[in-house]
C-alpha cells in the first residue's frame, strides 16, 4: 500500500516517532505561507498541472473551482506528498523552504492537513484510539486523558456525530456524510495550521453541509489557519466564505478574484473561462 491507499491523516500521525520535538508541527500562532511556484505535475506520463502558481497565507481562505479533470484534486495530493504524482519542475514552499522532497509525515510535521474527498476505512483502529495516539505524539508528557475526552465529546456533539461512532473503526460502515464529518473531527482535534479540503461537501445533505461548513468557519475564526478549499458547488461557500476565488482550467489558474467571482461562475459557467489566457483579477 502507498501513502494514499490508507487514510492519509492516520498514516501521517502514526508515523510520528519523535515526541520530544512534536511540539513544532501543529497548532501554533505563527504566520505561515504556502507557495506553489511554476509547478508542473504529471501522472502516468500525462501532465496535469502546468505552470501552476498560488500563494496562501495564514488567515486566508482560498477556493479553487473548475470542471472535472482540470487538476483541482491533484493539487491537494501533490501538496501533501502523494507519490503517484510526479513533480516535473517547480517548487512547493512552506515558510520559504522547498518541501517537494519531503515525505507525507514530514509535511504533516509542519502542520499541513488534508481533508480527503474519499476517506477510506481503517478496520481495527477506533477513532478514539487514533486521535489519542496522534495527540499523545504531538503533546508528549503534556497529554492528559480527561481534557482529551472532554474535547472529543464536545467536538462530536458540535458536528452532530454520535458519540458511539468515536468507538468504531475509522470510517468503517460510515455514510458518506459521516466520513466527511469525521475528517473535520480530525481537523479539530489535531489543530493544523494549513488546511486542504478536497471537495469536503460531496456526499453531504443540506443539514450536514451546514454543520460541516459552519464548523470549518468556527475553526478558522478560532485558530486563523490558511485554508485551501476545492469545490464544485457554490452552496458550500454560503458557509465557508473565501477572500480569494480561483478558476482552474487545463492545469493552471486562468482567473482570480474575490467572492464575487463565484457569481460570475454561476451565471456564465466554466465554458466562459476556456478562452482566458491570463490570471485576470475579478473584484466586486
Amino acid at each position: 500500500m502507498n501513502g494514499f491507499k490508507t487514510n492519509i491523516n492516520l498514516l501521517v500521525f502514526l508515523l510520528f516517532k519523535d515526541q520530544k520535538n512534536a511540539k513544532i508541527f501543529l497548532g501554533d500562532d505563527y504566520m505561515h505561507i504556502l507557495e506553489i511556484k511554476n509547478l508542473y505535475v504529471s501522472v502516468n506520463d500525462k501532465k496535469i498541472l502546468k505552470d501552476f502558481n498560488l500563494t496562501i497565507k495564514s488567515g486566508e481562505i482560498h477556493t479553487i473551482m473548475g470542471p472535472n479533470g482540470v487538476g483541482k484534486s491533484t493539487l491537494t495530493k501533490v501538496i501533501m506528498g502523494d507519490k503517484n504524482y510526479q513533480v516535473i519542475s517547480g517548487q512547493i514552499l512552506f515558510d520559504g523552504v522547498d518541501i517537494s522532497k519531503l515525505e507525507v509525515d514530514e509535511r504533516a510535521h509542519l502542520g499541513i492537513f488534508l481533508g480527503m474527498q474519499n476517506p477510506l476505512e481503517l478496520d481495527g483502529v477506533t477513532n478514539a484510539d487514533f486521535l489519542r495516539t496522534a495527540l499523545h505524539a504531538k503533546m508528549g508528557d503534556q497529554f492528559s486523558l480527561m481534557p482529551f475526552i472532554k474535547e472529543l465529546n464536545q467536538t462530536t456533539d458540535q458536528l452532530k456525530i454520535s458519540r458511539e461512532m468515536i468507538h468504531r473503526s475509522v470510517n468503517r460502515g460510515f455514510s458518506g456524510g459521516e466520513k466527511k464529518k469525521n475528517e473535520i473531527l480530525q481537523m479539530y482535534m489535531l489543530k493544523p495550521n494549513t488546511i486542504l479540503l478536497d471537495e469536503i461537501d460531496s456526499g453531504l445533505d443540506v443539514d450536514a453541509l451546514k454543520v460541516v461548513g459552519e464548523s470549518v468557519m468556527d475553526y478558522y475564526q478560532k485558530y486563523n489557519p490558511a485554508i485551501l478549499l476545492i469545490t464544485h458547488y457554490e452552496r458550500l461557500l454560503d458557509y465557508i466564505r473565501p477572500q480569494f476565488v480561483h478558476v482552474i482550467m487545463d492545469g493552471k489558474i486562468v482567473k482570480s478574484g474575490d467572492a464575487s467571482l463565484v457569481k460570475l461562475i454561476e451565471e456564465k459557467g466554466y465554458d466562459y473561462f476556456k478562452e482566458s489566457k491570463t490570471t485576470e483579477v475579478v473584484q466586486g
